[in-house]
């Protein structure tokens, strides 16, 4: 956007924010995170929008001094320099918006399956639909589709007014009772241990809201970015905690914790039910699959930009593998061919709980940066970014260690994948170096 009548205004903004953020990530995570968190789950989802507030000032903070479409890899590079921590920490970020890519992906095919009579596809179901939405998208970014941006924008509007609807409906079938719902159902006699899980349930939910970094992610493509950007980001993550609580009640509502569970993967499809009959599921998914597709579409977009700025920074390495065209063409087939082997190899739980590692350590290494070398200039009070960092690491050890217990096979995959960025880049940039001192 290269005047200012294309810029984004602030009501643009917030529907973008509020667009990435809605939709796909509570259509999905609803069920993942009451698995972790059992009848407090909705509690789970104002403890991650708390942690969220916080890691937002640093964020509101850094654009006020570099409001760059650059965004997070803009406040790495201003903080750590054109060094490795600034190219692992933005690829992290980088492979955390791919591995939503996949969540997304996932929720699509879970929530089409429970339309259309597809069992012929057993298990594989999901992956399949899942995949074949990554291509379609894949299509409409070669293409080059103009209006991707505005129509990520208008979609916003009819998430968030659908959820609303759908939530407001199931809050009135069960007659807006909550003295109804029982929120000790599950819950153990080993107290220490469901503090944790509840713990770790709230690094899934800080999932459902670092969209906001995608109003970041647009910096100087906003209008008045300086004071904007801070605006858009704290009514986006307004708005977005308004409606998750409205939808996780009215699904408590509607089901017991137990059926949440075993429906973990279209929990709020599955809520429709008993409010509406086979009327409400069938609304449930189509609006299911409208912010699946418009959201993968729009991430696609989003993060091809970001690669390709990677890659123009000269910071992450680049072939073209004999394709034709440009190097934002090349980032498309490299991330949605990633976000296709994301999505037919891990299940909706696992891809979260990738993504919410990345996006952890990741964010702890903007707070670092931004104390230690932009303080004075971002005019930060210090105590913020430091409460979030010990937030974002209390959630983050609670969440390992409840992977480590019950899936030991997320923690090793985590692991090597940061230590395969942490590899590459380091024998990227040591190469480059040399060439740059023959």
């Amino acid at each position: 956007m290269s005047n200012s009548n294309s810029k984004l205004s602030l009501l643009g903004s917030i529907s973008m924010g509020t667009g990435v953020m809605i939709g796909a990530g509570i259509l999905a995570l609803t069920g993942q995170i009451a698995e972790l968190a059992g009848s407090y789950f909705p509690i789970a989802f104002v403890f991650g929008a708390i942690v969220s507030a916080f890691s937002a000032y640093t964020y509101i903070k850094l654009s006020q001094v570099h409001p760059s479409s650059g965004g997070v890899a803009m406040f790495l590079k201003e903080a750590y320099g054109k060094t490795l921590p600034t190219a692992v920490f933005a690829l992290l970020m980088l492979l955390s918006m791919v591995i939503n890519q996949s969540l997304v992906a996932r929720t699509f095919g879970s929530y089409t399956l429970q339309l259309f009579e597809l069992k012929s596809l057993g298990e594989w179901g999901a992956p399949v639909l899942g995949t074949l939405l990554l291509v379609f998208a894949f299509i409409i970014n070669v293409i080059g589709n103009k209006y991707i941006e505005r129509l990520s924008i208008i979609m916003a509007f009819f998430k968030t007014l659908g959820l609303l609807l759908l939530s407001l409906g199931g809050l009135w079938a069960f007659g807006f009772d909550f003295t109804e719902i029982n929120i000790t159902e599950g819950d153990s006699a080993n107290s220490s241990t469901e503090l944790v899980k509840f713990i770790a349930a709230v690094a899934l939910s800080i999932l459902a809201f670092k969209g906001f970094t995608t109003i970041t992610n647009s910096g100087d493509e906003i209008t008045k970015p300086k004071v904007n950007i801070g605006r858009s980001i704290v009514i986006s993550l307004a708005i977005c905690l308004v409606v998750y609580l409205l939808t996780t009640f009215a699904v408590m509502g509607n089901l017991s914790t137990a059926q949440i569970i075993e429906a973990k993967d279209y929990a709020l499809a599955e809520a429709s039910r008993p409010a509406f009959g086979q009327s409400g599921l069938t609304i449930t998914v189509i609006f299911a699959i409208i912010a699946t597709v418009s959201g993968v579409i729009a991430s696609i977009f989003a993060v091809s930009r970001m690669l390709t700025m990677l890659t123009k920074m000269e910071l992450v390495p680049h072939s073209h593998f004999g394709m034709p065209g440009s190097i934002q063409k090349h980032s498309v087939v490299y991330i949605v061919v990633l976000a296709i082997l994301l999505t037919i190899f891990f299940d909706l739980s696992r891809i979260a709980s990738i993504g919410a590692i990345f996006y952890l350590v990741m964010d702890m290494a903007i707070h670092f940066g931004a104390i230690k070398h932009l303080r004075e200039k971002a005019k930060l009070n210090v105590f913020i970014p430091t409460a979030a960092i010990i937030l974002d690491f209390i959630v983050l050890l609670a969440f390992c260690w409840i992977k480590w217990q019950t899936d030991m096979l997320i923690i090793w995959v985590t692991f090597a994948g940061i230590a395969l960025v942490s590899i590459t880049e380091y024998a990227f940039l040591a190469t480059k170096s040399r060439k740059g001192s023959a």
